[in-house]
């Protein structure tokens, strides 16, 4: 089992930045990770996902350019720099674990861990 801890959400305008975090209790051999978010009355959807061992990222086309999903061998986390923010990426952020191998690794991914979540708010 692993579990996942998030943090670094909080309110904000828009226009600032935020970074998150998601603490993993132990190492993920051949690590997929990624973040979810879920704004209210909407289906969950992928923001960026990281396969660790080759670095392949994937990103929403609603994110590029804007966030940045990067790890933390040495501290078993994961990342997601928020920068420009936007209020349609208010929403509770989620992270997510597994192991894959590469071709497995992306926004449909079935992962089998989940953190609590942390909740970004982007006002006007």
């Amino acid at each position: 089992q692993v579990q996942l801890v998030e943090s670094g959400g909080g309110s904000v305008q828009a226009g600032r930045s935020l970074r998150l975090s998601c603490a993993a209790s132990r190492y993920i051999f051949d690590a997929c990770l990624a973040w979810f978010r879920q704004a209210s009355g909407k289906q969950r959807e992928a923001v960026a996902t990281i396969y660790t061992p080759m670095n392949n990222l994937y990103y929403a086309d609603s994110v590029k350019g804007r966030f940045t999903i990067s790890q933390d061998n040495a501290k078993n986390t994961v990342y997601l720099q928020m920068n420009s923010l936007e209020p349609d990426d208010t929403a509770m952020y989620y992270c997510a674990a597994d192991t894959t191998t590469w071709r497995q690794c992306g926004p449909r991914t079935a992962f089998r861990y989940w953190g609590q979540g942390t909740q970004v708010t982007v006002s006007a």
